[in-house]
């Protein structure tokens, strides 16, 4: 391998969706990667490195795409990347088991010009098929290196990083990557024995579509990808043709395309692309061998059930309900441990004082950041285990086949089929589920999904599950409890769909369209890094605006000190002596600490609440977490660890737990689960929303409109339960 003289290449993951491009950006990435955002919008990207030797590699997962005719906003940051970013390579990771469809994209990739590798993933599948692809005369008729790999079993990862040194080691000595991109002369990469002559392979269009291709060149100033963007304006691609802003080019170049549209049997863009799968299937011909018959496959036998008219709504609700179980049964002995380890620390801080002593520094320390913070991050092995499980039913494609099983449902209630991907990310955060609904089509359909979606329960909600839950119900209904909020959240998020469908958002929903990847089993590497990915997110979050969440929230409720002639509410808790009396002469620590609280901000801001929720079962000490879960759903957690336990030196999840049992009936846990769920979402969910909706009206409507329905169906589900006398004792 040629000395690449330490330079850092950046080389850019495209693909379709589903071609198991992101299993491959893992693989060769690891834990070396980051999530952000692409500037300047909300699309979620990842970047990561591989160090090689003499030289190191930068690593960009682009989202994925069928094409450079950018449809969604995914497309759209694809594509900009693509053209103006100028990746010194592009790895193009290729389906081997639908070969055809995948080098749609690639065709349209060697027509930009920059250097390109193509990855023939889930080589295994094709093969299992009966394809038989010959690789070294691929690589001839596209002019580019090839690579077997099979992304989730990790082969083939050395002979892609071979493969970008060879390309790159031909091309070192070119000045920069945009240099690299406009070049499209032969070069020569080695691989596994084999040479690549890459003599640049392009779609030749026919006599009349190549001469109005130079044409409109001829019309256009000198620039890298002349040539695609003369493709583009002859399918009338919008965003290509705003960027020419040569006076009376743009006017002429649309009065060519018009004629040429004229004399065409087909849409110019449905002309270019059967031409272009004219030739992909020429390639296809030569290279492919496929079986006589069509076998029968695994995943084909499994969607027969998997995908049945009758039996597919039950096994996905069943499947989830599995989900939230093991969530429980798994991350309950996990939750102790780190519960001890919270104990044992915030012991250690309180050795540093006299036991005697009652500073606002050790206060501040055991009660605000040890227990506000450490009675979120208690609930981390179910936030992972939770992601982990559907991180396995996405891996494996079930979560494909229960979009569709769910469309026929999600099409009645005036949701797109393809809502239901948001919604399901929305399990997980309610803020990047938001970001995902630019995969859909229209303006319309975009609204009713982003109204709705909070109402999915996402991950910061959970920890408001796992403290209530074991609080007031029994091991055995854990789980269903769970897996009943959940559903819960669903019914309403459709029950809310039809309602703005038949009401703001009048109009027909428009065609589901969405391919069903092969079953496969995701490899642990994967799932280990999105695992830590989304871990990694919770505790930084805990330790970022949780971690200053409760320290206000300390501070109001720590401050202002009562005066000794302070005379408490009837109801703040005093129980040693019959009557209230002044705070200067109350004794019990407690009931010191409770006439603390309701003199502080908080409890004045809770009892100012009280009015309003004690409909709902709710005092003022709910209140006050209520308001605190507004910046973050966890933070009520903390709040409530806060409320009862200032002063206190011993409490734990289980100690809080049994003073939620000791106050409030099985019923008013059920109602504070519920209000979590339907109340406005956190500060970040309406940030997003005012920015996706593209006004703040929606966001505010969103906030107000979900909380008054909070209140509605909590209302009538406390009041229900007190009359029918369920879970009040």
């Amino acid at each position: 391998m040629t000395k690449t003289a330490d330079k850092v290449f950046t080389v850019a993951v495209a693909g379709n969706p589903n071609a198991g491009k992101t299993t491959i950006f893992n693989n060769l990435t690891g834990a070396r990667q980051r999530v952000g955002n692409y500037p300047g919008v909300t699309v979620e990207w990842k970047e990561g490195t591989v160090k090689r030797g003499d030289f190191s590699l930068k690593l960009v997962d682009l989202p994925g795409t069928y094409s450079l005719t950018a449809f969604s906003e995914e497309e759209l940051v694809a594509r900009d990347y693509l053209l103006n970013h100028a990746p010194d390579v592009v790895i193009d990771v290729v389906d081997a088991s639908n070969l055809e469809r995948n080098l749609f994209l690639t065709t349209e990739l060697l027509e930009i010009g920059c250097p390109v590798i193509v990855v023939l993933n889930m080589a295994d599948m094709a093969r299992d098929r009966g394809l038989k692809i010959d690789i070294p005369a691929l690589s001839a008729r596209l002019g580019v290196p090839v690579v077997p790999a099979i992304g989730n079993r990790g082969e083939g990862m050395n002979e892609i990083i071979e493969a970008v040194a060879n390309l790159m080691a031909s091309n070192v000595s070119l000045p920069g990557a945009a240099d690299v991109c406009r070049e499209s002369g032969p070069s020569q990469a080695s691989l596994s024995g084999v040479s690549v002559a890459a003599s640049r392979t392009r779609v030749n269009y026919g006599p009349e579509v190549e001469s109005l291709i130079s044409r409109i060149e001829g019309m256009m100033p000198e620039a890298p990808h002349r040539r695609w963007q003369a493709l583009k304006l002859i399918e009338s691609d919008a965003k290509v043709l705003e960027s020419v802003t040569v006076p009376g080019t743009r006017e002429a170049i649309a009065g060519l395309t018009a004629e040429f549209a004229a004399t065409s049997n087909d849409e110019t863009d449905i002309l270019l692309a059967r031409l272009r799968y004219e030739f992909i299937g020429e390639i296809c011909a030569d290279v492919c061998r496929q079986p006589l018959t069509t076998k029968v496959t695994t995943s084909d036998k499994i969607d027969k059930v998997a995908m049945h008219p009758v039996w597919g709504v039950p096994i996905f609700l069943t499947m989830m309900y599995l989900v939230f179980t093991i969530t429980f049964s798994l991350g309950n002995p996990l939750m102790d441990v780190i519960d001890k380890g919270v104990v044992w620390l915030s012991g250690t801080i309180l050795n540093l004082w006299p036991a005697d002593s009652a500073t606002h520094l050790k206060s501040l320390l055991v009660d605000g950041i040890i227990g506000g913070v450490g009675g979120v991050i208690v609930f981390l092995p179910n936030i992972v285990l939770l992601f982990m499980a559907i991180a396995v039913l996405e891996g494996t494609g079930y979560m494909a086949r229960a979009a569709f099983v769910m469309d026929r449902f999600m099409s009645k209630v005036g949701l797109h089929g393809k809502s239901f991907i948001p919604l399901l990310i929305g399990f997980g955060c309610t803020v990047p589920a938001i970001m995902a609904t630019r995969t859909l089509e229209t303006r319309r359909d975009r609204l009713i999904t982003m109204m709705v979606l909070p109402l999915m329960s996402c991950g910061a909600r959970l920890p408001i599950y796992a403290l209530m839950i074991p609080a007031f119900f029994a091991p055995k209904w854990q789980g269903p409890m769970l897996w009943l909020i959940y559903v819960m959240g669903i019914l309403l998020a459709l029950g809310g769909a039809m309602f703005l469908r038949s009401t703001l958002f009048k109009g027909e929903t428009t065609p589901f369209l969405m391919e069903l990847p092969p079953y496969r089993m995701p490899t642990a590497g994967s799932l280990l890094v999105q695992m830590w990915t989304r871990a990694w997110l919770y505790v930084k979050k805990a330790g970022t605006v949780i971690l200053g969440a409760a320290i206000i929230l300390w501070f109001l409720t720590y401050y202002p000190k009562p005066p000794a002639d302070y005379l408490p509410p009837a109801d703040f808790d005093q129980t040693s002596v019959a009557a209230v009396v002044p705070f200067s002469e109350i004794t019990s620590p407690d009931e010191k600490q409770a006439a603390e609280l309701s003199y502080s901000v908080a409890g004045r801001v809770g009892r100012l609440m009280e009015p309003a929720i004690r409909p709902l079962g709710f005092d003022w000490r709910i209140g006050t977490a209520l308001v605190g879960a507004t910046a973050a759903k966890e933070v009520f957690v903390a709040q409530m660890g806060i409320v009862f336990a200032v002063g206190e030196a011993d409490e734990t999840s289980d100690h809080l737990r049994q003073r939620l049992r000791n106050r409030y009936s099985p019923l008013v846990g059920l109602c504070i689960m519920l209000f979590a769920l339907i109340s406005t979402p956190c500060i970040a969910t309406f940030a997003i929303t005012r920015q996706e909706a593209g006004s703040v009206r929606w966001a505010l409507a969103q906030s107000f409109g979900l909380t008054g329905l909070a209140w509605i169906i909590t209302f009538i589900i406390y009041q229900g339960g007190v009359l029918l006398k369920w879970g009040v004792a």
